[in-house]
């Protein structure tokens, strides 16, 4: 398609708007991005957008965006060549032959990841979503140059196919406007969540604008009064200030709207104003004066300058009634602070006035947040798993808890004391086994709230459990609990695995495995079993993955080949004292094998039961009670994954099993029951109860702790000469065994 003069005209005067922004440049800089325009028009000749204006248009408004926030000649350079690779079959290669790594990298990390084999959009999105980030971490221009990117499409997207625009406005406020306001960049907030409110619901979008524009029309003269007296109460002191009015955005309106429940004309607070002095202790002063002017809102002040955002936003917060029914929010800052607020990273990160940019110095603005995003990476292979804890931090954070010390820490609203104490250090949550908020104990789960000051107690004997992760709320404690059970649950696997294939190979005639420096031995069994390393190896038998009698008997085989013999005398007790389906070496249950190892839900076998094992495929072994149906089940369609298992002698903790109480209705039962467990020191977990029968009896489901059958017989028996008990008696199903209502959530 050859280009029309009028396209030649359309991409020459989008250019020439966007060097007129670029008088902050030097004249070599300035050239450097006349070459990078050059190249784009080039690459994307032919190319139009669904509006009919030339492709190119686009990265030159993209640039255009990022000259606003003064962006060095780098950034504008990768904005304007930002879709070469994905669209224009440009090699990166290519890019660094003409204009650099640093630009090079900025655009590859701004591609599409087209070419990944992924399963799934979403995987390919995480994945997309992923490599944009961590290049942003290694160097933000990367997520600033894609929020423009961003922001012109919105601005555009109209132009598109209307189907489409539920999905990429969804996607826009779901991510690009909290990766936004994580930044600071409050401006490009603000507009992306308006233009995907346009988008997502156009027609009430359509209805609030008419609803605002009707209110600034009968409005104005109040507000014109309004601004007027606040000028003169500070002029009046002697004091240089800025005035400026500000309505609140559509889409801020519409949750308030939504979120309480109100009507358009109860919201109250729709317009406000912005007050720029020139120094800091001004805004106190100033505060002071327009509370003398008009009456402030009760609980509506805030200091977020003595306490900034985690974004850097500064500013002091006040509403005031300025007449009956109507109240307005004054946001009190210096100049600095409002560069600050309005374009966050970009004020005082990218643009340095002698032209150079260091790339790799990260502020302490945005650096915290962008070091977690590699510590992320580290310990989160999956793209899709990576993604789900980002999102977990790119939503705002009001919470900000103090340490003993009274340090500041900047928390998610739900955040947990679990979620304080990775923010202080990583050793100090995986350790963290109590807390105290102003000096009272609480749980780890006890959320946290503004001003709270925390403490956490650690202990070397405690470690991160499966629950943690029910009430972690951050990404980065999440993360590191998720790494330490993935660590633990490997190093028990390997654990039992070891202890299979010892017991599979005595059948085999041999007393215990070779050592692993044996090497040739080992190195012909993991070329069959094709792992990499002999922890592999026992980590999939401890999983279930692998039969550990198949592996053993290749094992035997090749220690004959090596010259060792087979004990005559072990192969011979083995072989008379063990079943046809259960190996006679049995693994010892204490409770401590944790991951490796789980109490069947099914029956809920505790120490005294007979009890056999079932291994299964990637989920370990399962303890069931010998005469479980379900273990029946399985042995009749498995019985060679069942193994031989024995209670050991010494148990280290407590196990669940259930308990099915039949009493007769009436005041203070269930307290009764209650006590009698209390009493026999069992632990009471779970209760279900079942509906009243027509002769007064109810039955009580309870899942208690015991230490064995023993503790077990006790509490029945005590049950059963207890007033009101018509019945007890064991039932693994008990914790729910009529489908009623739970007791105890």
């Amino acid at each position: 398609m050859t280009p029309t003069s009028a396209q030649f005209n359309a991409a020459a005067a989008s250019f020439s708007r966007l060097t007129s922004k670029l008088d902050y440049l030097s004249a070599a800089d300035l050239t450097l991005v006349k070459l990078a325009y050059r190249f784009a028009d080039a690459a994307h000749l032919g190319q139009v957008r669904n509006s009919g204006e030339p492709y190119v248009t686009h990265p030159i408004a993209v640039a255009a965006l990022c000259a606003d926030w003064k962006l060095d000649a780098q950034a504008l350079m990768a904005a304007l060549l930002h879709d070469t690779i994905e669209d224009c079959a440009v090699t990166k290669t290519e890019l660094i032959e003409r204009f650099g790594s640093p630009v090079a990298d900025l655009v590859d990390g701004l591609t599409k990841l087209d070419k990944l084999h992924i399963n799934t959009t979403v995987e390919n999105q995480s994945e997309s979503f992923r490599k944009m980030l961590l290049a942003m971490a290694r160097d933000v221009r990367v997520i600033l140059i894609k929020l423009a990117d961003r922001t012109h499409n919105m601005r555009t997207l109209s132009n598109t196919q209307r189907i489409k625009w539920h999905r990429i406005a969804s996607e826009t406020l779901d991510i690009y406007a909290p990766i936004a306001y994580r930044l600071g960049l409050n401006q490009a907030y603000r507009e992306l969540q308006d233009l995907s409110f346009q988008y997502m619901r156009p027609w009430r979008y359509a209805v609030l604008s008419k609803a605002i524009a009707k209110a600034r029309g009968r409005k104005r003269d109040l507000i014109q009064k309004v601004q007027s007296s606040l000028e003169a109460a500070l002029t009046g002191h002697g004091m240089t200030a800025k005035v400026a009015g500000r309505e609140k955005s559509l889409f801020s309106i519409y949750t308030k709207m939504v979120s309480k429940n109100l009507s358009f004309a109860q919201v109250t607070d729709v317009y406000g104003f912005r007050v720029i002095l020139p120094f800091l202790i001004d805004c106190y002063t100033a505060l002071g004066l327009l509370h003398q002017l008009y009456r402030p809102v009760p609980g509506k002040f805030k200091d977020h300058i003595a306490i900034k955002k985690i974004n850097g936003y500064q500013s002091l917060h006040t509403t005031l009634v300025v007449a009956p029914g109507v109240s307005v929010e004054v946001q009190l800052r210096t100049e600095g602070m409002h560069r600050v607020a309005e374009t966050g990273v970009a004020a005082h990160w990218l643009y340095k006035e002698n032209g150079h940019h260091h790339g790799s110095r990260a502020d302490p603005l945005g650096s915290k947040w962008l070091q977690s995003l590699l510590d992320l990476e580290g310990e989160n292979r999956d793209a899709t798993e990576f993604w789900d804890h980002v999102k977990l931090d790119l939503f705002p954070d009001d919470v900000y808890v103090f340490t003993p010390k009274s340090k500041i820490l900047a928390l998610p609203r739900g955040a947990t004391v679990i979620d304080f104490a990775y923010a202080i250090h990583s050793s100090v949550g995986e350790h963290a086994s109590k807390a105290t908020i102003h000096n009272e104990p609480v749980p780890l789960h006890t959320e946290v709230r503004n001003g709270d000051v925390v403490a956490i107690i650690t202990s070397a004997d405690v470690h991160p459990t499966p629950a943690w992760l029910e009430f972690a709320r951050t990404a980065r404690a999440r993360s590191k609990i998720r790494q330490h059970l993935k660590t633990m649950a490997q190093a028990d696997s390997e654990r039992l695995g070891e202890t299979l294939l010892t017991q599979a190979l005595r059948a085999e005639g041999f007393e215990r495995l070779p050592s692993l420096q044996t090497d040739a031995v080992w190195d012909k069994l993991l070329r069959f079993s094709g792992n990499r390393t002999c922890a592999d190896l026992l980590t999939e038998m401890g999983l279930g993955r692998r039969i550990a009698r198949i592996v053993a008997k290749r094992l035997s085989n090749l220690l004959m080949d090596a010259g060792h013999k087979p004990d005559p005398l072990l192969l011979t007790h083995e072989h008379f004292t063990h079943g046809d389906t259960v190996s006679h070496a049995s693994v010892l249950i204490d409770g401590s094998e944790n991951a490796s190892v789980r109490i069947g839900k099914c029956c809920m076998p505790i120490p005294g039961d007979r009890i056999l094992g079932y291994l299964g495929r990637g989920d370990g072994l399962t303890v069931h009670i010998d005469d479980c149906p379900v273990a029946k089940k399985l042995k009749h369609k498995e019985s060679d994954r069942f193994i031989a298992v024995e209670w050991s002698d010494s148990p280290v903790c407590t196990f669940q099993t259930g308990v099915m109480v039949t009493v007769t209705n009436g005041q203070g039962v269930l307290a009764k029951v209650a006590g009698v467990f209390a009493a026999s020191e069992a632990d009471i977990t779970h209760i279900h109860m079942s509906e009243v029968t027509h002769n007064g009896e109810i039955g009580l489901g309870f899942t208690i702790a015991v230490r064995d059958l023993q503790q077990l017989e006790t509490v029945l028996k005590n049950l059963r000469h207890t007033t009101a008990v018509v019945n007890a008696q064991r039932n693994p199903l008990a914790s729910n065994p009529h489908g009623g209502r739970s007791a105890v959530p």
